[in-house]
Parts: structure tokens; C-alpha cells; sequence
């Protein structure tokens, strides 16, 4: 307890800060759900070894049970509990990127319910780098963990804010702890080491280039209709608006607004480039423009999008981001959340 104590007062956070996170983890002891902070996204935790806590998760998420949750821990060191079998490259990994938007799949220690993982063997892994999160695992214990998916509805857009989650969850939360705006913006980079393969399996900030570098070998990204692991967020649909949302190239995006404004329909352009609205463009059209940069725009992207979706535009046309590796992470995430079904709009 001793030592918990002084992590936590080393942890620069205030004394009111703290008392919320002592408050949080009686919350979570209780078996109850709070919302935190992280450098990715907001997340919303569980006690790991409760299944009664976890099976809220599903509920105020309306996540289906067999979609795996990603596992919080407050120390390198406790990959041990949590986790068997660990290869070497997850260690050098981990060392490397940790804290960080870093999820590892390893095969998991009988201290993991069946009802975290979706049945499977492996389990998705992280030492998150947020003062708060941080705060509240280390007030939690050695011995616990955080099973945390986004704080969000299932398949909806990711929340970067508190407010986003007081929005979309509200009350179905025991509590939600501020920690400012997300870092990333992004989910993490998730990494999977399957038949000694290493492999990403959801692109995030940290990249593919990156992995190789501190492995000093290839990787592989991996596409979703080989994986053999069920992992967050990769479902075809996701991370999406109610707006329906499109993709266009910037040679093609405008003549997509105008055709749906000849409809009467209100049209929001995102770009990122320096393709600019004609200048005998319909009133029912609108532009925004992205950084140029992109952690700027991944920083940006879903805070955007939530903002836009609540404006009462018809359509949202977003310029397709340029084909290059540090744009990886939110092509993956405007793919997704772009996906429709052919009976959609």
C-alpha cells in the first residue's frame, strides 16, 4: 500500500485528480466501469478478473462478446501475470514502446477470464502512456489490470475527449475521469507474433517502419480476411459517423459534392490538400481542411468527425489521404468508417 501511496503522489498529477483516481479504483474493486484517459483514445475499464464487470463492458458498449478486449497494465514487469510463452521480440517491443499506443497478442495466463478474449487463447496487452491511466492502474494494484475497448457505442467513432464520452454514454458509466485531449488521437499499433511471424494486425501511430527498426527485422501487415486472431477494431465497419461518410480522391471529390447538392442534399468537403471548392460551387456545399501533416490530422480526425456528424449535414465527403506509410493508421480508420453495406445510402 506503502508503495502504491508514493506512486501515486510522484505521478505530478493534483491532490484532486488523485482523490478521483483513488475513487475510481474503489469503483473498479466494486466490479463497477469507469471511463480514463489514455494517449490514444478514452477507454472504458473493468476489473480484467471480473467477469460480472466485463460482461457491463459488452452491455453499455453493445459489443458483441465474441469481439476481444485489450488488456491495460501499469508495469512492464506484470507481462508475466498476465501473459505466457512471451517471445523475445515482444520483449524488445515492449522496451522499446512502452509506455505507448503498443498492443501486443500474446497467449494468456489462466489469470484472463475466457470472456476478455472471446473464447481465444491470446490476449491484446498495453502499458498505456497517460499520466492518469497510470495513476489508476498503479492505485489499482500489482495484481489488476484493466480490460478497456474505447468508451464509445460499438462501431461508433472513437472518443479523444471526456465530453465525448459523457455524450455518448452518460449515466451508463459509474465514473468518467478527465485527463484532457488524447495525445494520438488513434487507436494503438497492435502487433501479433502468430506462427513466429510478426504481424501487424491494426496500423496505428506507431509504425510499421518503426517495429523494424527496433526489431531489426521485417514485418508483416497483416489484412484482415487472412488474420487468424480476432482483434479490436478490425471489422470492415467502424470508428463511423451516423453522416454517411465517402471517400474520394481530391481530383474527384468536388465533382461528387456538386452532384449531391444538384439533389438538394448538404455536402461537408474534408481535405487535406490544396484542391479548393469551385468558385461557382452550390451554398450547399461546406469545406474543411485538414493539417497537411499526419499526427496533426490523426490528433484531429475523430474530435472532427464527431463535431461535423452533429451539424445535420446529408453527406460528408473526405479527401482521401495520401498512399504512404505514416498515413497507414487513418486510411485504415476512414476505410472503415466509410464501409457501407450496398443497401445504404
Amino acid at each position: 500500500m506503502e508503495q502504491t501511496e508514493h506512486a501515486l503522489t510522484q505521478s505530478g498529477l493534483s491532490s484532486v485528480q488523485l482523490d478521483q483516481i483513488i475513487t475510481a479504483a474503489q469503483i473498479l474493486s466494486a466490479g463497477g466501469t469507469v471511463a480514463f484517459p489514455t494517449e490514444t483514445v478514452y477507454g472504458l475499464g473493468a476489473d480484467v478478473t471480473n467477469p460480472t464487470a466485463i460482461d457491463k463492458i459488452y452491455s453499455i458498449k453493445q459489443r458483441p462478446t465474441h469481439h476481444p478486449l485489450i488488456v491495460h497494465i501499469g508495469n512492464i514487469s506484470h507481462m508475466h501475470y498476465w501473459t505466457r510463452d512471451i517471445p523475445e521480440a515482444a520483449w524488445t517491443l515492449a522496451n522499446h514502446f512502452w509506455p505507448g499506443p503498443l498492443t501486443l497478442i500474446l497467449p494468456r495466463s489462466y489469470h484472463i477470464p475466457d470472456c476478455v478474449t472471446g473464447g481465444q487463447d491470446t490476449v491484446g496487452i498495453r502499458l498505456p502512456a497517460h499520466p492518469v491511466a497510470l495513476a489508476l492502474l498503479s492505485a489499482l494494484g500489482p495484481e489488476k489490470a484493466l480490460a478497456a475497448p474505447s468508451a464509445n457505442r460499438f462501431g461508433r467513432i472513437s472518443p479523444t475527449l471526456a465530453t465525448h464520452v459523457h455524450q455518448e454514454l452518460g449515466k451508463n458509466v459509474d465514473m468518467i475521469l478527465e485527463g484532457g485531449a488524447c495525445e494520438v488521437g488513434l487507436e494503438s499499433t497492435i502487433v501479433s507474433f502468430h506462427d513466429n511471424t510478426i504481424q501487424i494486425l491494426r496500423p496505428g501511430s506507431i509504425t510499421l517502419s518503426e517495429l523494424e527498426t527496433a526489431l531489426n527485422k521485417p514485418v508483416i501487415l497483416a489484412h484482415n480476411i487472412n488474420q487468424a486472431i480476432r482483434t479490436s477494431g478490425s471489422l470492415p465497419a467502424h470508428y463511423a459517423p451516423t453522416t454517411p461518410l465517402r471517400l474520394y480522391r481530391g481530383t474527384q471529390i468536388w465533382q461528387h459534392a456538386l452532384a449531391l447538392a444538384a439533389q438538394n442534399l448538404r455536402v461537408l468537403v474534408i481535405t487535406w490538400s490544396n484542391t479548393a471548392k469551385p468558385q461557382l460551387s452550390d451554398q450547399l456545399i461546406e469545406q474543411f481542411s485538414m493539417p497537411v501533416d499526419p499526427v496533426a490530422y490523426g490528433k484531429q480526425l475523430y474530435a472532427k468527425l464527431r463535431q461535423f456528424d452533429q451539424a445535420a449535414f446529408d453527406y460528408m465527403l473526405i479527401e482521401s489521404p495520401p498512399d504512404h506509410p505514416s498515413w497507414l493508421a487513418i486510411a485504415d480508420r476512414l476505410q472503415r468508417a466509410s464501409y457501407h453495406l450496398p443497401n445504404n445510402h
